[in-house]
C-alpha cells in the first residue's frame, strides 16, 4: 500500500484539531476526513468516525497494524508540516 496524495484542509475554529486531511491510497482509493490533532504529546492523526446510538466513537476506516498507521501518520503530519511552514494554511 502507497500514500500517492495527501491533501490538508485547515479547520477553521479554535481547539486541539489544527487540520483535516484526504489521503489517496495508490491512486485509487481516497480516505477523507483524517482529523490532525494538538494533544498532550504533540501532533497525531485521528481516522475518520461516526457517533454511534450508545454515544461512542466508533472509527469506520482504520489501519489494521500498527506499522500501518505509524507509516500513514508520519506522512500526513509530513504534508501538515509543509503546509505550516509554507503558511498556506494561516
Amino acid at each position: 500500500m502507497n500514500i500517492t496524495d495527501v491533501r490538508i484542509r485547515k479547520v477553521d475554529k479554535d481547539g486541539k484539531m489544527k487540520a483535516v486531511a484526504s489521503i489517496t491510497i495508490d491512486g485509487e482509493f481516497v480516505v477523507h476526513d483524517i482529523k490532525i490533532i494538538d494533544g498532550e504529546k504533540g501532533l497525531f492523526i485521528a481516522m475518520p468516525s461516526r457517533k454511534t446510538g450508545e454515544g461512542e466513537y466508533r472509527d469506520i476506516a482504520h489501519p489494521i497494524n500498527s506499522t500501518t498507521r505509524d507509516s500513514m501518520q508520519a506522512q500526513i503530519l509530513k504534508a501538515y508540516e509543509k503546509e505550516v511552514a509554507a503558511g498556506t494554511l494561516d
